[in-house]
């Protein structure tokens, strides 16, 4: 279902009693969120399930009247994932609809045939996985080790395919949507070489992704095992992250004791003190594996329209290029120093 078909289509009113029997061709929306979860949805995002259709309907009207050529899917499901994540903000859900597809568009090398066969090597080598307990918050925890990935391999742009994919899994659930998500990073082992993979492009690219380009709540991000290269390279970006973000990056270093205040030792593998057994990465790529045709059904809804191009949608809240280029320019000598 093209962006363009729906938006030409004549649809209800944001104030319309029922807008899905206008449009039969759309799947209905049917909630799965647990009562407790509707209570959470309702204190913490501002949604009220009474209103829930007329504000989908709302920003779905926005997208037809401001970004018709937008080529996004327009299914209820899909863009309560971009109310939820900016708390029922109708104009920052939009913004964040749009940054997303030209997140997407402005970077093919890691967007184009994106699906989970493509990138089965990234997976095979344990390099992002999630963890199969969910933490007392009901959030995922996704786990990443840069440690296992040989750079002589495959570029660094096939791991971001790979946590791409991984965040669109995770975020087909609505308790996810509503809970948010944790990511635990083992550093271990992560020389100088490694990390200078992790220049100024890529570095403005994901934390752009991340902050202003994906529905997704991130709660928390626990560094392990980091080296003191870390440091250097926390501090360069730092700046660059909103500060609720920033706020929410705990460096444990060594210290397990730290990590399991934060994360708790039940829902941990035994690699990093906990009581879940040996850290299973196959339950994950055989989840993710099978959603393959999914993805390409999902993905096939995102369409780039001829007589458009990523420049002229709006990417409101990203980093001014040239400050970030300047600001991050310098990152290889400060790496050296703190190596």
């Amino acid at each position: 279902m093209s962006g363009d078909s729906d938006c030409t289509r004549t649809s209800p009113s944001a104030g319309s009693p029922s807008d899905n029997e206008f449009l039969p061709d759309r799947e209905k929306y049917v909630c799965s969120l647990s009562p407790d979860l509707i209570t959470k949805a309702r204190e913490e995002l501002q949604e009220k399930p009474e209103w829930r259709l007329r504000d989908v309907q709302a920003l779905r009207d926005m997208v037809c009247k401001d970004y018709p050529s937008l080529g996004t899917c327009l299914d209820d499901a899909f863009l309560l994932r971009f109310l939820r994540a900016r708390k029922f903000d109708y104009d920052r859900a939009l913004q964040l609809l749009v940054n997303y597809h030209t997140c997407r568009r402005s970077w093919p090398e890691v967007f184009n045939n994106l699906k989970p066969s493509a990138i089965k090597p990234v997976l095979e080598s344990g390099f992002v996985t999630v963890l199969p307990h969910l933490d007392p918050e009901g959030r995922h925890v996704v786990c990443i080790r840069p440690d296992r990935w040989t750079p002589s391999n495959y570029p660094i742009t096939e791991n971001i395919r790979a946590i791409y994919l991984t965040l669109e899994k995770l975020i087909q659930s609505e308790e996810t949507q509503v809970n948010g998500i944790v990511i635990l990073a083992d550093y271990k082992g992560v020389s100088l070489s490694k990390a200078s993979h992790f220049g100024p492009f890529v570095a403005k690219k994901v934390i752009g992704i991340l902050q202003d380009g994906f529905p997704i709540r991130i709660k928390a991000v626990n560094i392990i095992n980091e080296p003191r290269i870390f440091k250097g390279i926390f501090a360069i970006i730092k700046p660059f992250l909103k500060e609720k973000i920033a706020n929410r990056f705990f460096l444990h270093g060594c210290d397990l004791n730290s990590l399991h205040q934060n994360i708790p030792p039940v829902i941990l593998p035994e690699e990093y003190g906990g009581t879940a057994g040996k850290l299973d990465i196959s339950a994950w790529n055989e989840l993710l594996l099978a959603s393959e045709e999914d993805f390409l059904h999902d993905f096939s809804q995102l369409v780039l329209p001829c007589d458009s191009s990523p420049h002229d949608m709006l990417v409101s809240g990203d980093t001014d290029e040239k400050q970030c280029d300047d600001s991050l320019r310098g990152m290889k000598p400060q790496l050296y120093y703190c190596y």
